[in-house]
């Protein structure tokens, strides 16, 4: 089947985005993920239902990784360098709808989404230093020509939302891609490395603002942790004291405890 040329799916993003509003106002809500008809006074665009089958990581966790712990020794740390103090998602992207709920967001325009995604991100439980020092949240920035897709840029909404609940600013003009990259969804671990290695920069004049603060670094996403890392890379070079994650979903790998 011929593909979409990727101006006409620009096109086709943007018209998308422009008529959702008065789609909502004169057809009845539907669940952005499953299609079924909300009720007259639900105010979500994702159902309880689908909310309900998102599968959480599981318990015990690490409490530096926040990733379940099966052994004395946790596998997913050595993803972290020494800088990062901690990370936490919220739910696994596997299984369940946590994936049905990120793709709603990000590729069929569903910004509305963000604002449900952002309040369970909220509910984190990090260590206590971090809820401390914490002080401001960092969205991991998507090439320009995504952005230009989707209209958006997921994980800055997010930080939006976010900043609200937690009551500290959402920076948007800290971290820029520096250079495009493949998308990283069919690469292998090492090859995630290398496709976004040096990818990300902070401008010299925002340095200043950054030195010596506790930053939040946002996506949606982790995997690997490799566009993780190379954003945190460039924020700690740029003179943060340290950085934690925080996503919605975590890839799980092979070996990982998806249920209790």
């Amino acid at each position: 089947m011929e593909r979409t040329p990727r101006r006409d799916r620009t096109l086709l993003s943007g018209l998308r985005l422009a008529l959702l509003p008065a789609m909502e106002f004169l057809l009845p809500a539907c669940c952005a993920v499953c299609e079924r008809l909300l009720a007259a006074n639900e105010k979500r665009i994702v159902c309880g239902h689908c909310w309900s089958r998102v599968r959480e990581l599981s318990h015990p966790r690490c409490d530096r990784c926040g990733h379940p712990v099966t052994t004395h020794v946790c596998r997913w740390c050595v993803n972290l360098p020494a800088f990062v103090r901690s990370a936490r998602s919220h739910c696994w992207i596997g299984p369940g709808t946590g994936k049905d709920i990120v793709h709603a967001l990000k590729y069929d325009g569903w910004s509305r989404a963000a604002g449900e995604i952002a309040e369970r991100m909220a509910r984190a439980r990090f260590p206590r230093d971090v809820t401390q020092e914490r002080a401001a949240i960092v969205p991991v920035p998507v090439a320009r020509e995504r952005e230009r897709e989707r209209g958006f840029n997921q994980s800055a909404l997010l930080a939006l939302h976010l900043s609200r609940h937690w009551n500290i600013p959402s920076r948007h003009d800290v971290l820029l891609r520096v250079s495009s990259s493949r998308s990283q969804t069919r690469l292998t671990p090492g090859e995630r490395l290398g496709n976004v290695a040096g990818a990300f920069s902070v401008p010299g004049e925002r340095r200043a603002s950054i030195r010596g603060l506790h930053i939040m670094l946002l996506d949606d996403v982790v995997t690997t942790g490799a566009t993780l890392r190379a954003s945190a890379s460039a924020l700690f070079a740029a003179g943060a004291r340290t950085i934690s994650y925080i996503t919605f979903g975590r890839a799980p790998a092979s070996g990982d405890r998806l249920f209790p």
